[in-house]
């Protein structure tokens, strides 16, 4: 994938990893970048197309897919975060909202789009997941995690299935990233420049998986331990 004349949606991109998804685009060479967002005018980087896109309305994604014949690379970065135990009376609630938007949204683009992306060259495609598809904050993300965890199988079945057409899927993993999503967290975070930097990168290199930080990494080889990461430490 050559990101030099590419044709971009980026969704959730008026802020955060998103917005710097857009100008990392525009100043690698994009020919065009359209930025989703729930409110279009929410959008401030200069040279984008604002577009209204809320990955929870299946009427604005076909919408967008009809009229953005364009497209080459689909950039599926929206997601939310709620933080709380999975025993709560809430959490039932909590994580609908979050497969909503963090798992159902982006496979909803990425079937609407995979016939445009097919049309256009076969393109590629950009799961924005995280360390917590593999683990799980105590009492904090269990939500979260559910819904990256789903997404990262979902996209591991997407790559497969979007091979005959050409089309590259890369799922980004990272830890914590220095925006307003993870403000409320201590301890090192990420550049979002940093990552959109790696992201193209692996992009151009045909790469299918990228571990974009120490934490990823070291969560990713815990996976295989002899006492698994996912399990915690022992009481």
């Amino acid at each position: 994938m050559k990101i030099q004349s590419s044709v971009a949606l980026v969704s959730g991109a008026n802020r955060g990893l998103g917005a710097a998804f857009v100008r990392g685009l525009l100043a690698g060479g994009a020919a065009k970048v359209y930025a989703g967002a729930r409110d279009p005018n929410t959008v401030n980087v200069p040279g984008a197309v604002p577009v209204q896109l809320d990955v929870t309305r299946p009427e604005q994604i076909a919408h967008l897919a009809r009229e953005l014949t364009d497209v080459t690379l689909l950039v599926n970065n929206a997601g939310i975060s709620e933080i709380g135990p999975v025993l709560a009376t809430s959490a039932i609630d909590s994580l609908r909202r979050q497969f909503d938007t963090n798992t159902i949204g982006p496979l909803r683009l990425a079937q609407a789009f995979a016939p445009v992306l097919a049309g256009n060259g076969g393109g590629a495609v950009v799961s924005v997941l995280s360390a917590l598809s593999w683990l799980t904050l105590p009492g904090r993300t269990g939500a979260y995690s559910a819904s990256k965890a789903a997404g990262w199988a979902l996209s591991n079945a997407l790559r497969h299935e979007l091979k005959s057409q050409h089309t590259q899927l890369l799922s980004l993993h990272a830890g914590f990233i220095d925006t307003d999503m993870a403000r409320h967290v201590p301890g090192p975070k990420s550049t979002p420049e940093e990552i959109v930097r790696q992201t193209l990168a692996a992009l151009e290199a045909g790469e299918s998986e990228l571990l974009a930080d120490a934490v990823s990494r070291e969560v990713h080889r815990g996976l295989t331990a002899e006492r698994p990461v996912y399990l915690g430490t022992p009481e």
